[in-house]
């Protein structure tokens, strides 16, 4: 079956460009990569594009994660539906095989992958993964639980049932949960293992989880989050998140930066729960485009197909590749040049050599 990677981008030239080496270097070749940008005003479509995915451009104003993701299930050829965050890169060569491996049983209608953070994480985010993304596979999946940072859908399935687009996020549960519904299984893939960097500013961590909690309340109705909720859960996860930090010897570097992460998750949880329901001009400027701070990004990781990705020299293969381009670029302009310098006269001849060697304004003639 042929298989379509769909990227959602806004402002990712940090990482996009390591996702789409990590892509390249797969045993399992994706039939297309699309990249769904909503806007972005760095480099983000100028690295994707050199990296031969295919760009379809939103308007941000029209954004949001279901609308982008059905944007790209239209554009795609697929048969398998892969989604992958722009900020999360494969750590093995078999990511893309081991992630869509479950659909072997015909019963499977969605495949999830682990996540494990960058070396930029911190204890709580560590705790988290390990939490949501643990080591063992599951087939079939009792809960709907899943995520589109590293997740693969069937296309026929996503044919009957498009992504809900007005919700402010967790689309890919409400998703989940109805195709589960419906008697469709969810598979958890751990060897489908992706890292996933996380940058964000404590204002983002408190707003996304106030625009999931505020999805939350129409995926679920039977959802709800109390004041109580918010001290009981503080207190706790302070405290597990500080006792593993002890335990890692980094208790004083960390103690300020697990208070800060759980007091904005339970925040924004909390405000989501009780807030307004609707989302305001202002609300989707700060949900979806929020300024974030650029984190650098690394890797680490195990015999041929599963063996770690060398980033490393994937990025100077690379950069070989393009200087090589370049330069045949270079010389068959030259020969290309000589040829009609030599079939047009003197004249031409002369005023090729002048275009050719000139790199200011053509104004000297």
């Amino acid at each position: 079956m042929k298989i379509s990677i769909i990227i959602r981008s806004y402002n990712e030239a940090h990482h996009i460009g390591k996702l789409m080496l990590g892509i390249a270097a797969q045993t399992v070749l994706p039939h297309e990569v699309i990249v769904v940008d909503s806007g972005s005003t760095d480099d983000t479509v100028a690295i994707a594009e050199r990296h031969g995915a295919k760009i379809i451009s939103i308007d941000k104003r029209e954004f949001t994660f279901g609308r982008a993701l059905n944007v790209g299930c239209a554009a795609a050829e697929g048969d398998i539906l892969v989604f992958a965050s722009a900020h999360v890169y494969p750590s093995r060569r078999s990511w893309l095989s081991e992630l869509v491996k479950p659909f072997a049983d015909k019963r499977v209608v969605l495949s999830y992958g682990r996540q494990r953070g960058d070396g930029t994480n911190k204890i709580r985010n560590i705790r988290s993964f390990k939490t949501w993304f643990p080591d063992q596979e599951v087939c079939p999946q009792r809960s709907y639980f899943c995520n589109n940072a590293n997740c693969a859908v069937l296309r026929p399935t996503w044919l009957e049932q498009p992504y809900d687009e007005t919700l402010t996020g967790l689309e890919d549960l409400d998703w989940a949960k109805k195709a589960q519904a419906k008697g469709g299984w969810i598979a958890y893939a751990p060897r489908a293992k992706i890292v996933h960097v996380h940058d964000e500013t404590w204002p983002g961590i408190r707003n996304r989880y106030r625009r999931e909690a505020m999805a939350l309340r129409r995926i679920d109705e039977s959802a709800h989050f109390t004041a109580f909720d918010f001290v009981r859960l503080l207190v706790t996860n302070c405290a597990a998140d500080l006792m593993h930090a002890a335990g890692e010897g980094k208790l004083r570097q960390e103690a300020r930066s697990i208070f800060m992460f759980r007091y904005n998750q339970f925040m924004g949880t909390y405000l989501g729960h009780h807030g307004p329901g609707e989302v305001t001009a202002e609300l989707r400027r700060i949900f979806y485009f929020p300024k974030s701070a650029r984190a650098p990004v690394d890797e680490a990781l195990c015999p041929v197909e599963h063996e770690p990705i060398d980033y490393d020299q994937l990025h100077a293969r690379a950069g070989q590749s393009a200087e090589k381009q370049a330069a045949g670029m270079a010389e068959g302009s030259a020969h290309q040049g000589a040829s009609a310098a030599a079939a047009a006269g003197p004249r031409l001849a002369v005023v090729n050599v002048r275009g050719a060697t000139s790199r200011g304004p053509a104004s000297e003639s």
